[in-house]
């Protein structure tokens, strides 16, 4: 049975592992750095008010980790909780958690807005996003 944790200190090396092979995969579109995962780590364990981390256990086995970044939707007219990372191990993928981790996310924020960037070649992740409910925006995005 999986548990969903939030990711405390404990956690904190495996989830920096987990980012590095996640990262350097083609599900995500920059590497990222060792800089930038730690940082990422350490505002999810010192409450970041804008960042929460979650960590998946199966037993003491630590099967894969999310990151949610909080924000509000101008165009949608509420809150955002932005699904940022989210990993799964391969022998973990394909048990459900990832379809149980945006049902907790969906229960815990059920009045805001889910949204999530994934690369088209991901085929496996667009499958459960879509089987979960959520639509392709037809627009680009951009950043400076």
């Amino acid at each position: 049975m999986i548990t969903i944790n939030c990711l405390t200190r404990k956690y904190a090396d495996a989830v920096v592992e987990m980012m590095r092979v996640f990262y350097a995969s083609p599900a995500v579109s920059t590497n990222g750095s060792e800089e930038i995962f730690r940082c990422d780590v350490e505002q999810c364990i010192n409450d970041n008010p804008y960042l929460e981390g979650y960590v998946f256990t199966e037993d003491e086995d630590v099967a894969g980790y999310a990151m949610i970044a909080k924000s509000f939707s101008t165009e949608f007219g509420k809150s955002c909780m932005w699904i940022e990372d989210l990993y799964l191990k391969p022998e973990y993928r394909g048990t459900g958690i990832g379809t149980e981790f945006l049902a907790f996310i969906q229960e815990k924020y059920p009045d805001s807005l889910l949204r999530l960037e994934v690369e088209e070649e991901n085929e496996r992740a667009v499958h459960v996003y879509r089987k979960n409910g959520f639509d392709v925006l037809p627009y680009m995005e951009m950043k400076k």
